[in-house]
């Protein structure tokens, strides 16, 4: 039986830049995900805050399909009957487009309190800047 790696000491956190200028949501998500994880560096060990913090910019310029504007949409309950709240995201690009980053990273992140940790390493922006110029974050394709 195979040993498990478990990493010695604190695990050090780069700051990315990510552009989603004309990306897709689908696959934009999955890399911001796997960065905030860790999976992208050679000593990945699951279950550890190894990751590093994500900046996004320009969120309000997504590439979404005309048809999926209108047929998704996005559900919160407030815990009273007929509480139900339906957002489509239509609404939701012109109002919040870092909500939409925000819940497709969450949905492949894992859903406890490890991901809730991870999550607060991320910072969305909808236009082109960000106050995180201090911390020299590092561009990412």
């Amino acid at each position: 039986m195979e040993k498990t790696y478990v990493i010695k000491g604190e695990p050090e956190s780069e700051w990315l830049l990510v552009d989603a200028n004309g990306q897709r949501i689908g696959r934009l998500a999955t890399q911001i995900a796997n960065y905030l994880l860790g999976k992208h560096k050679p000593n990945f060990t699951p279950g550890v805050k190894m990751g590093d913090f994500v900046v996004v910019i320009n969120s309000a310029h997504l590439a979404i399909t005309p048809k999926k504007m209108t047929t998704k949409f996005y559900y919160r309950h407030s815990g009273y009957p007929g509480g139900l709240t339906t957002t489509s995201l239509k609404d939701m690009m012109r109002t919040y487009p870092d909500r939409v980053i925000r819940a497709a990273v969450w949905g492949m992140l894992p859903h406890n309190s490890h991901g809730r940790a991870l999550l607060k390493r991320l910072r969305i922006f909808a236009g082109n800047d960000h106050p995180h110029g201090a911390q020299n974050p590092k561009s990412v394709n």
